[in-house]
């Protein structure tokens, strides 16, 4: 099984996500975003205010985490942020519902993009006949006094 495909397909999936950052007194801060795009080698591009607490944090620590859940679905994404004003970009990715954030649209000067490099992964997908199949192995588990063991189709940790 490619994980690293699957890793990255799972995070497809999702239009939101949960963006940590480091803060300056070095305490962890979670923001949800909504994706702009993910990229088929696993990057992901956001969308946020130039001037907003996460871009500050940024300038003092570029690792960042990404999570997202969904039902059954898990994923979590470790890696680097950078800032990116690129017009172009913008362009290429934006979306009119972002109007709500930046009322002059596109064209607005506070808008940068947020682009993450990832370095690693993990995903826990418990859906569809994979979660059929976790339950029964945790179900037999439980009652050998046992932990259930996991495939690479439900976890994975994912070097990228």
């Amino acid at each position: 099984m490619d994980t690293q495909q699957k890793l990255i397909d799972l995070v497809k999936e999702f239009d939101n996500a949960m963006l940590v950052t480091r803060s300056n007194d070095r305490t962890l801060d979670a923001r949800p975003m909504a994706i702009a795009e993910v990229e088929e080698g696993g990057q992901i591009w956001f969308v946020t205010d130039r001037n907003s607490g996460k871009v500050a944090d940024l300038m003092l620590d570029v690792e960042v985490a990404v999570t997202m859940q969904s039902g059954h679905k898990f994923v979590s994404i470790s890696g680097t942020a950078e800032a990116v004003d690129d017009r172009a970009k913008l362009n290429e990715l934006w979306k009119e519902a972002w109007k709500v954030w930046f009322p002059e649209g596109k064209a607005s000067q506070a808008i940068v993009l947020l682009r993450i490099e990832p370095l690693h992964g993990q995903y826990w997908d418990n859906s569809g006949l994979q979660g059929v199949s976790y339950l029964i192995k945790a179900g037999k588990a439980y009652l050998q006094g046992e932990r259930p063991k996991t495939d690479e189709a439900t976890n994975a940790y994912v070097p990228l």
